[in-house]
């Protein structure tokens, strides 16, 4: 089995974020993709992130249609920090004879040396590493040890120039949110309601 693994904040997930999850399963023949939603960010501060159990909430109606994506409220149960070693181990003890391979952008891959026990993460999984605008993949050169190279794939594809962050904004500012995510996420963002302002 090959098993795909996201992790992410998803704070909220959007096209972005399931385009790539795709195109990741159909080019390297992944036989599902696992959604992990962070319970605690170690970068980021409590009260900047979403409560968590919105976050999850979300991708559950994100990812609904594809049968090929699930997910996991592992990190939510786990106290304490999230951290991406702790979470490949706990996930390496349930899918014994899979293959892990751990999407994300080519950013943060290039960051992995400061990672909690990186070199227990890239022995456990290999990288797809996604391109973005902006990101030279020769800088993955610069920064990372012939032997983390040697366990990163490298994702070329149509980039969807969408981030989480604008997303926020564009709610907190009463901007249309429609066609950037699948509308199970904008109506459950309308419903309870995140990111607006004074909420």
């Amino acid at each position: 089995m090959r098993l795909g693994i996201m992790g992410g904040t998803f704070d909220p997930i959007h096209y972005g974020h399931l385009f790539i999850a795709e195109e990741a399963r159909v080019r390297y023949r992944l036989s599902q993709v696992l959604f992990v939603p962070n319970g605690r960010p170690p970068h980021k501060r409590e009260g900047d992130v979403t409560p968590a159990e919105h976050r999850l909430a979300m991708v559950q109606r994100a990812i609904q249609s594809n049968p090929h994506f699930e997910c996991s409220r592992m990190e939510l149960n786990r106290p304490g920090l999230s951290y991406t070693v702790e979470t490949l181990t706990l996930l390496r003890a349930e899918y014994v004879d899979a293959e892990f391979f751990y999407i994300t952008g080519v950013d943060a891959v290039a960051d992995i040396l400061t990672w909690k026990r990186h070199e227990d993460v890239i022995r456990l999984a290999t990288f797809i590493a996604a391109a973005r605008p902006g990101f030279e993949i020769s800088r993955l050169k610069e920064r990372l040890p012939e032997d983390y190279l040697a366990r990163i794939l490298l994702l070329r594809s149509t980039g969807l120039e969408i981030s989480s962050t604008e997303i926020r904004e564009r709610v907190r500012q009463g901007l249309p949110i429609r066609y950037l995510m699948p509308d199970t996420v904008r109506e459950y963002i309308e419903e309870f309601p995140l990111y607006r302002a004074g909420v």
